[in-house]
């Protein structure tokens, strides 16, 4: 067993301080001389064609500056020369909500006065709003002009989001804007082998990711004529380029800042930054443009809202032997969503000989749709892991040595053709079955709970990543980094660091730099930022490592190999006596006529390879058969972690991962009428999980090392919100019998279920 000085154990964030005492400065807290707040003007309907907007009245208020609409904005041309993407309608205004102009003014009532003054002229059109109308081949267009999509945000998240997503020459509907087929082996065949078929139809609505501080961005044009954009943005690079192309800058003149993220979970890629940077250059004075919770419930990029039917069959033994699939997910107005992703996940959980899968994106009348955390994953793992519960039922089998005698390991292929790498969810599954709670859930069911398990995995992200690792004047070592801190990876990054050299994690400093001056990372996003970023990390570290002993074996005349470092001191070993300070070597190297290149490590890494995560959790829950209500009473959390660097923040992202599925299953849901308009659109009406309403989880981490992570880590952020809503559905089931395939499981909805919707059971 290696003894470790920094990593695996459990270290305080590096940001706590200032978070928990209120010093911690967001983008809406910054304030910039001549700064203009910026207030958007939604539109009414959710799908109309705009004649006129008459600015005279709003223009008149006291303190508005500026009126802008589409034809007001500086969009530059595409690279081809045909017009550039407006991130205001032009002419149409495709949901309630859509941005047809932005309102700046001196103070954010005087903007709050103009948007109200502000005269529309709509002409209302048909309106699309469920699926099964975008499916429609004689129901109205959604759009009259192409949908643009965000191919670029998806592979961001998950390698197998970048290739080719296997569609064919099908005809399709005017609003399905892409589609994919996933075949193998005979599907009939392997139908007629099975001795137990489930067929099941499963519905999720469009989920909003819940973040605390709502979209918010700040530009100003510098008086060079360059740009600076401070954003709560999860991907400063990939921010600079969509900023840089919207007002035809070059991408050298447009510097991000990426400021303190108050939550993000896949929804704060790039939305409003276009939009802001173009005010700003319009006007050249600073513009600050932070929507409110209500704006950001209509305008901005939730999760999307899914029809599964899903047909699995298997033998008397348990063995798997087909698998066919019909997907369909909403997209909102614009194209681009999770379905692939969810359909290889749904595929590939377990060994299908005989396995199709077809699905499409349908444009709807809605914000176009985001990720949330392991997009697309929550949806196809309550599919998959409902029917497998029920198959088990049908076979009487114990459900988890079912998954265990079918779940896949390396070599296996997934929907797409691509093979699994090592993977740990057969470790997971005999982690659970050895559980306490697994093995006592008969005394569970005999207080009248019921216990459920669900297994959720995520193929993991991969993405270039450089950082740099110097030594300072102070004898500290400094990390500098391009990636975005969103579940505090910064103190992961410094305890990789600070095992290099022998010191404490609070020895190392870790700045996350503006686009100018940062090393090139990836959007922080698909459990990928610890293992490609980790990787970088630990490499500059040893760079820099290697430069201290060089120059130490010159200053003590030793060999390098007879050096080491511990506790800020470059020591001969065995002769304590014999040493110098970091601080004395940044000494050496830091002063006028020093003679030795100052410390600058330097580490990158190009994985190809990624390193998928798995879970598999157990609920019990309590069914109040009267009301329907159900309360989660314990739930265990099981996840391969590779290695924890940081165990205390493993968990902390576990912990955070089963709150948010349990809120997927029970509570939250958008809720849109039959005009379009959003019924959820508070945080009055749009249930979020209290404290109350999640139980103590009891976590178990199993570390199947990746091989290309550093120290053997693994991305940890997306498995643990994946198996919630499946868990607690297959609980349900067990406690009262009743299979619900809707999402969120309202009481209302389980009441009428248990009393057959007539009063009587």
């Amino acid at each position: 067993m290696v003894a470790h000085v920094a990593i695996g154990k459990r270290t305080k964030r590096l940001d706590a301080p200032q978070k928990l005492t209120g010093q911690e400065r967001f983008t809406g807290d910054l304030r910039l001389p001549g700064l203009l707040v910026a207030r958007p003007v939604g539109s009414a309907y959710a799908h109309a064609r705009v004649r006129g907007i008459d600015k005279t009245a709003a223009l008149a208020i006291p303190g508005v500056v500026a009126v802008l609409t589409a034809d007001d904005l500086p969009i530059a041309p595409d690279e081809h020369g045909n017009p550039g993407e407006n991130p205001l309608a032009t002419g149409e205004a495709l949901h309630v909500g859509h941005v047809l102009a932005l309102v700046l003014a001196e103070t954010d009532a005087a903007a709050e006065d103009g948007v109200a003054a502000v005269d529309v002229d709509y002409e209302p059109l048909d309106v699309v709003v469920t699926l099964g109308q975008g499916m429609d081949v004689n129901g109205p267009k959604v759009r009259e002009t192409a949908a643009a999509g965000n191919d670029e945000e998806a592979s961001m998240h998950n390698a197998d989001a970048a290739q080719d997503q296997g569609g064919d020459e099908e005809n399709l509907p005017h609003n399905v804007s892409n589609s994919i087929h996933f075949q193998r082996g005979d599907i009939e065949r392997g139908f007629g082998e099975a001795d137990a078929v489930v067929d099941l139809t499963f519905t999720s609505q469009t989920v909003h990711q819940g973040y605390l501080e709502t979209q918010v961005a700040l530009a100003n044009v510098e008086p060079l004529g360059d740009l600076t954009v401070y954003t709560s943005t999860q991907a400063a690079f990939y921010c600079r380029t969509k900023v840089a192309a919207t007002v035809g800058l070059p991408v050298h003149q447009v510097n991000v800042v990426p400021m303190p993220v108050g939550g993000g979970f896949g929804g704060k890629f790039v939305l409003i930054e276009p939009l802001v940077a173009a005010a700003a250059v319009a006007v050249q004075r600073p513009v600050l443009l932070q929507f409110n919770r209500m704006e950001d419930f209509l305008a901005a990029n939730p999760a999307p809202e899914c029809e599964i039917q899903l047909k699995i069959g298997a033998k008397r033994d348990g063995t798997l032997t087909a698998l066919q699939s019909r997907m369909v997910f909403g997209t909102g107005a614009s194209s681009g969503s999770p379905l692939q992703i969810a359909a290889i996940l749904m595929g590939g959980y377990y060994r299908f000989p005989n396995l199709e899968i077809r699905g499409y994106e349908v444009l709807t009348h809605k914000p176009g749709a985001g990720a949330y955390r392991a997009p697309g994953a929550q949806q196809g793992s309550l599919a998959v892991e409902s029917v497998m519960d029920e198959l088990a039922r049908e076979l009487d089998l114990d459900p988890l040595a079912f998954r265990l005698h079918n779940c896949v390991t390396e070599g296996d292929p997934r929907p797409n053709g691509n093979v699994w790498p090592k993977i740990g969810l057969r470790q997971c599954l005999e982690a659970l079955q050895g559980h306490p709670a697994w093995q006592n859930r008969e005394h569970a069911r005999a207080q009248g709970r019921g216990v459920g398990i669900a297994v959720g995995g995520w193929p993991g992200g991969i993405e270039p990543a450089t950082a740099v690792c110097r030594l300072d004047a102070n004898g500290k070592m400094t990390l500098v980094l391009g990636s975005v801190d969103l579940s505090g990876t910064n103190t992961t990054f410094a305890q990789v660091a600070a095992e290099a050299f022998g010191m404490a994690p609070d020895e190392v400093e870790v700045t996350t730099a503006s686009t100018d001056a940062a090393p090139y990372a990836g959007g922080t996003g698909g459990s990928k930022i610890t293992y490609t970023v980790g990787a970088a990390v630990q490499k500059a570290a040893e760079d820099a490592r290697q430069q201290i002993l060089g120059i130490a074996a010159q200053h003590l005349e030793a060999a390098v190999e007879d050096l080491e470092i511990s506790e800020g001191m470059v020591r001969v070993k065995g002769v304590p006596t014999a040493g110098v300070s970091l601080r004395q070597i940044a000494g050496m190297s830091m002063t006028v006529a020093g003679k030795y290149e100052p410390v600058y490590g330097r580490g990158s890494s190009a994985i190809t390879q990624s390193a998928p995560g798995f879970a598999v959790h157990l609920a019990e829950v309590e069914v109040d058969e009267v009301t329907g209500e159900t309360a989660v009473r314990r739930y265990v959390a099981v996840q391969d972690v590779g290695f924890a660097i940081n165990p205390a923040a493993v968990e902390g992202q576990i912990y955070g991962g089963v709150a948010q599925g349990i809120g997927w299953a029970l509570y939250e849901g958008m809720t849109y009428d039959p005009d379009g308009q959003l019924l959820t659109a508070s945080l009055m009406d749009y249930a979020l999980p209290k404290a109350e309403m999640v139980p103590p989880i009891e976590t178990v981490l199993v570390e199947v090392a990746s091989d290309l992570g550093p120290y053997g880590a693994k991305g940890v952020g997306e498995p643990p919100a994946i198996p919630g809503p499946a868990t607690i559905a297959n609980a349900i089931r067990d406690a009262v019998g009743v299979r619900v395939t809707d999402i969120p499981i309202k009481p209302q909805t389980l009441a009428q279920r248990l009393w057959g919707g007539n009063g009587h059971r």
